[in-house]
């Protein structure tokens, strides 16, 4: 096994384990020097402003994690929930950017209105190996539509499973870390809707394991950053080669440029400095190996050498897939081995960490 597979693979372990200190603990550590008051009145323009210059605190407190601050009061973890729920107000947590004031009870394409539901929470052994058992926490609603989406009944739905508030999210967490979990894993559906009350929800764990992001990583720059500091593990997908195909199969404008632009933040901020794991999963699509598969082997190779990737096998047709099988001829049938084999082959020669985690 090559030694930045070890590496990697080492670095994941200790990121959930007992030892390490979790990333949401230092934000919530880091103060914020203003008064209750004074910080209420804040425009949204120094808020952000703020949180930049807290941002470069954590880094500092990441660097030297034996000599963190200690928040009394307001901490950098307020200034996100802060400015999430500004974001609510019209929102933009995904690059969709409906602008609706959810706040108020509109709701924009995903179909998520302020209050998130959870439609389950379970210990997951299906993840991937050195994951489990994760402690997976689904949300109804998604902002993509892909063709092929194999929890439909969840991601089309955002009326499914039963509210929850933050203090409930907490509990869940909590729960599933007593139960054993190695991470806390917020999936869908997708988790970005509801990145507002998960959020405040973190501020409530007590002694929190691993935090993960399992999401499309449709995400706007903004959303990224409030994220960027509180997630220990991160599990995006990267599904689509080019923007032409995103666009056909899951109703996705410039998923190309928004989807890679946040994988290399993540990655140059976080995962290549040692604060947090990147595990990239790509699900093979039959029919799309030249225009998908292989164009993200080749932009990972090059962009994010400190990630690792699941090249995914398990695709099989579902939803509209089935009921239009007309519409979308190439993905009617499972991929052939051939297909598979030619991905992971493709992965090893350009060096790609791929084997612990698919």
């Amino acid at each position: 096994m090559a030694s930045n597979t070890l590496d990697l693979l080492g670095r994941l372990e200790s990121i959930q384990s007992d030892a390490w200190i979790k990333n949401c603990a230092i934000v919530q550590s880091i103060p914020v020097e203003v008064g209750r008051s004074s910080f209420g009145n804040l425009s949204i323009e120094e808020t952000w402003k703020l949180h930049n210059e807290l941002h470069e605190r954590f880094k500092e407190s990441r660097i030297k994690p034996n000599s963190l601050p200690y928040a009394t009061g307001i901490s950098y973890h307020d200034v996100k929930t802060r400015l999430a729920r500004h974001m609510l107000a019209s929102c933009s947590f995904c690059e969709r950017k409906c602008s609706v004031d959810r706040v108020s009870g509109k709701k924009g394409s995903c179909g998520v209105g302020i209050e998130p539901r959870v439609c389950s929470a379970f210990l997951h052994f299906g993840e991937e190996s050195p994951l489990v058992p994760s402690g997976t926490i689904f949300f109804a609603g998604c902002n993509f539509k892909c063709a092929f989406c194999q929890n439909d009944d969840i991601s089309t739905d955002p009326s499914n499973g039963h509210v929850v508030t933050a203090d409930a999210l907490a509990k869940i967490a909590m729960d599933l870390g007593r139960e054993g979990a190695k991470n806390i894993n917020y999936v869908g559906g997708d988790p970005t809707p509801n990145m507002h009350l998960i959020l405040e929800s973190m501020k409530l764990q007590q002694k929190p394991v691993a935090q993960l992001w399992n999401s499309n990583f449709y995400n706007t720059v903004d959303a990224i950053k409030l994220l960027m500091d509180v997630m220990d593990i991160w599990l995006p997908d990267l599904k689509y080669g080019n923007n032409e195909c995103a666009k056909r199969l899951s109703g996705i404008d410039e998923y190309w440029t928004v989807v890679t632009r946040n994988l290399k933040l993540v990655h140059d901020e976080m995962a290549i400095k040692g604060w947090a794991s990147l595990v990239i999963r790509h699900l093979v699509l039959p029919g799309h190996i030249d225009c998908c598969s292989i164009p993200c082997m080749e932009w990972i190779a090059k962009n994010l050498p400190h990630a690792m990737v699941n090249v995914m096998a398990q695709y099989r047709p579902q939803h509209l897939v089935l009921s239009n099988p007309g519409k979308y001829k190439e993905i009617t049938r499972r991929p052939t081995y051939e297909e598979i084999d030619t991905v992971r082959k493709a992965a090893t020669s350009l060096g790609i960490c791929w084997k612990p985690v698919s």
